[in-house]
């Protein structure tokens, strides 16, 4: 069974939540329970001491002298590497703020004139669909540390990899986030073998997730993000497409 945690100080979005999540899950049947509900980021905290690959709705702004919603992620991230985050708030613009946490988020409910129930029904229906394939098929992962805690981020999440300023160091792209670990791009393209393209020195991204190719300018890009294409790249690209770039 997935258990399910939920946090938000406002007990009105709490309930409809609470309630459109129970609902969904008795009318689908599936095998996920809601196992706290609370407004307060500790009592989650001791409810979800030994949860494991577990669901977290959490409220960003949360009215706690040491919890916000972002700090709260980051400790059940690290309790619980595989766990689901999905956040609530009232602000649709506050994404960029996992890249500083480095957090890698679901899905954003945003309070407002729809019903947040029926938002947090359907991210449930999303989540169980993907947690399924997930059991059906296994995922490969690769992991990764940063700071003190481990991360395993499905290869199918990842957009690329490239260079940080700071030596020996490399980030992570996902759609939501971006990880910051050591490491270099030459070992990684040895590792991950042919799923990834080395398209510039500073590059190595997902084939399978690349959207558009600008050889004049040598640019590339892959979910949203611009990157850079150099002359050895261009070779690879061809390569790997058989002359169609």
């Amino acid at each position: 069974m997935i258990e399910i945690y939920l946090c938000d100080d406002e007990d009105a979005v709490r309930r409809q939540i609470q309630t459109a999540l129970e609902r969904k899950i008795c009318v689908e049947n599936y095998d996920m329970k809601v196992v706290s509900s609370t407004a307060k980021a500790q009592e989650l905290l001791d409810a979800a001491k030994s949860s494991k690959q577990s669901v977290y709705f959490l409220d960003v702004e949360l009215k706690d002298e040491k919890w916000d919603g972002f700090r709260l992620g980051l400790e059940l991230r690290r309790r619980d590497p595989h766990g689901t985050l999905v956040y609530i708030t009232s602000y649709g613009d506050l994404a960029w703020r996992t890249f500083h946490y480095h957090l890698e988020v679901f899905d954003y409910i945003v309070k407002g004139p729809e019903p947040v129930g029926a938002s947090a029904a359907h991210c449930l229906e999303e989540i169980h669909s993907r947690l399924l394939a997930e059991r059906q098929t296994p995922v490969d992962t690769f992991t990764l540390r940063t700071g003190d805690i481990t991360r395993h981020v499905p290869l199918r999440d990842i957009l690329f990899f490239e260079t940080a300023s700071a030596p020996h160091h490399v980030f992570l792209h996902t759609q939501n986030s971006r990880m910051d670990f050591l490491g270099s791009l030459n070992e990684l393209e040895i590792q991950l073998g042919k799923t990834f393209i080395r398209t510039h020195r500073a590059y190595l991204v997902a084939a399978d997730k690349i959207e558009a190719v600008d050889l004049k300018h040598n640019k590339l890009w892959i979910g949203g993000h611009e990157c850079l294409l150099s002359r050895a790249g261009k070779a690879k690209l061809r390569g790997k497409t058989g002359g169609n770039q």
